[in-house]
């Protein structure tokens, strides 16, 4: 098929895809979510 008859090449195309299709869907899931350490910085040291 397309040429590429060794199944450890297909394997590797298809563990690509995947860690392709999980960053994208980790991006989109954590996009904007709230990190009170790293983004709210502003906030006075309380005493």
């Amino acid at each position: 098929m397309f040429g590429i008859d060794d199944p450890g090449i297909w394997m590797a195309y298809l563990l690509s895809f995947c860690c392709v299709a999980f960053a994208i869907w980790f991006g989109i899931t954590r996009w904007n979510k709230e990190d009170n350490d790293s983004t709210n910085n502003n906030k006075e040291p309380e005493a």
